[in-house]
């Protein structure tokens, strides 16, 4: 007995060592009423700049889908166009069909196409720039190069596909082909 009475003395004597420390530290942790108030209005003007930078945020996302929300409709309605574009080409060059049917079906399709581009404008889906221009790796990609004396090298001489924008983004590159200088026959036999 005697030994469970000392040690409960002990464990009193720790517990009170260690609330007197408790209250010395809270003691020097309290601070005045001045400095609550400083530490507050900062904590308050941060939370303040935080809300309003997420305002911010949410406004540039918000606008953001609005103006690129159909971007991926966009980009599927393209093979429209290019199903347009192709079926005029095959009609052109079908042997089978006469002249006049030709023109006919042709001015169809090309009304057609050009209704649709209409559209495509109307909501600022315009056509990439391509034929005669230096290729920029942000619009065009090129697929080929083609030996081309007339046109300094880099210039673009013939598109595959016609690229969109969207607005300042890019919706589909352009597929283009590329002038490069022509290889001399000099060259050509020498490493013959």
């Amino acid at each position: 007995m005697t030994e469970e009475k000392n040690n409960i003395e002990k464990n009193t004597e720790y517990l009170n060592k260690d609330e007197s420390e408790d209250k010395k530290a809270e003691a020097k942790k309290e601070i005045s009423p001045e400095e609550k108030i400083i530490k507050l209005e900062d904590k308050l003007t941060r939370s303040f700049a935080e809300l309003e930078n997420q305002r911010r945020r949410f406004e540039k996302e918000k606008d953001e889908a609005f103006d690129y929300g159909g971007m991926v409709f966009a980009k599927d309605a393209l093979n429209l166009l290019d199903n347009l574009e192709r079926s005029k080409q095959s009609i052109n060059n079908d042997q089978n069909l006469d002249e006049n049917s030709k023109k006919k079906i042709v001015d169809h399709i090309e009304i057609i196409l050009n209704d649709t581009l209409t559209i495509f404008k109307k909501n600022n889906i315009v056509p990439v720039v391509s034929i005669n221009e230096k290729l920029d790796p942000n619009k065009h990609q090129a697929m080929m190069e083609i030996e081309d004396d007339s046109e300094e090298p880099g210039t673009i001489v013939q598109e595959i596909q016609k690229g969109f924008m969207l607005k300042e983004r890019l919706l589909r590159p352009s597929l283009v082909g590329v002038s490069k200088k022509p290889q001399k026959t000099e060259e050509i036999k020498t490493k013959k």
